[in-house]
């Protein structure tokens, strides 16, 4: 969805709307669980997308590796997403910000001080979800391998 797409969906999406993001590169049992979990916490799930310039600049030149019309088309057939929104900040703060989600999860590498729009979330009397690892799951790993 474009930003606009997504706020008019908010607008009549269910409570509680829970909110996760990421780049979700190479999709893995990892990423899968956290959408699962975050889907769990609330009615419809959305998931900030970072765009490839964002990706790029956070994980260096070589990635992504798949294209965000891509990794949001995977992402959108999940089951557990409910809609997908690409943003081109380093951090989601300006769409978590516009969506005002009721959740925001993120995982397990993550502390709840440490997530980029918490603080904006409870601030409304949302909470914030910290998803256990998948232990040995992680796109940099699995890229690593493939590379030999």
């Amino acid at each position: 969805m474009t930003w606009a797409e997504a706020a008019a969906w908010r607008s009549r999406a269910p409570s509680p709307l829970v909110f996760t993001n990421g780049v979700f590169d190479l999709l893995h049992p990892g990423h899968v669980e956290v959408l699962d979990a975050a889907r769990r916490e609330g009615a419809a799930l959305v998931v900030g997308l970072n765009s490839d310039d964002s990706v790029r600049r956070l994980k260096g030149p070589t990635r992504p590796v798949r294209q965000a019309a891509e990794r949001a088309v995977v992402l959108a057939a999940l089951e557990a997403v409910d809609a997908v929104v690409v943003f081109d900040d380093d951090t989601p703060l300006t769409l978590v910000q516009h969506l005002a989600p009721d959740v925001i999860v993120k995982g397990g590498d993550y502390a709840p001080d440490t997530i980029v729009g918490a603080d904006v979330v409870a601030a409304r009397g949302g909470r914030v979800v910290v998803v256990p690892l998948v232990p040995g799951q992680s796109t940099t790993s699995i890229i690593e391998k493939l590379r030999g």
